[in-house]
């Protein structure tokens, strides 16, 4: 799926592809009529490989919903954009769950369906659904050691905080052993002076 050259231009309905740029824009070729057409350098176009969709905690680039939807269709055709609100929302639902369903419009919908049946019968959807599977389980699998290795370096320090803490205690002990041992002879000192004045007295 290459859909570096692939732009929705605003105001003008479909998908155009790239075909060469000019002095004061660019000529582009209407999917969908396959008439090539010259447009300004100002019209606000945007390419398909820039475009998300918005998720709950995260954004997910059009080529990944284009092909959870080819998956679901087993490389077919996706649901008429024409279709109901609604109906376009549930069938979202089961192709992506963690789209935002708050930030997501119906227009959005119509859009994306409509792209993407634009981009099949132009034969630019052409996944090979067990390579992308094996490439995405690789990536996986290569993330996985780094999440264990995190795992295991926070362990040790929580081990190593736990042996610390008796060494600690140590020197406050020896402390307290040493402020007994001084206070011991000043008290030994006093009662030997109240002995001797009562001898004295007794004199």
């Amino acid at each position: 799926m290459d859909l570096s050259r692939v732009i929705a231009i605003s105001g003008k309905p479909g998908l155009y592809r790239l075909v060469s740029q000019t002095r004061g824009g660019f000529v582009v070729e209407d999917l969908e009529k396959g008439k090539k057409i010259s447009i300004a350098s100002n019209y606000n176009v945007s390419l398909l490989d820039n475009v998300a969709i918005y998720g709950v905690s995260q954004e997910f680039p059009l080529a990944e919903v284009f092909f959870r939807i080819y998956k679901k269709e087993n490389g077919g055709e996706t649901i008429d954009y024409k279709t109901s609100g609604a109906d376009l929302r549930k069938y979202m639902e089961e192709v992506l769950p963690e789209y935002d369903d708050s930030r997501v419009y119906d227009s959005d919908l119509k859009k994306l369906f409509q792209w993407y049946n634009i981009l099949h019968k132009n034969g630019l959807l052409n996944i090979d659904l067990a390579a992308v599977e094996a490439a995405m389980a690789a990536q996986q699998a290569q993330e996985a050691p780094v999440a264990e290795v995190e795992a295991t370096e926070e362990v040790a320090v929580e081990e190593v905080a736990v042996e610390e803490k008796p060494k600690k205690k140590a020197p406050a002990k020896k402390a307290a052993d040493k402020k007994d041992a001084e206070e011991k002879p000043a008290k030994k000192t006093a009662a030997k002076k109240t002995t001797a004045k009562k001898d004295k007295d007794a004199e």
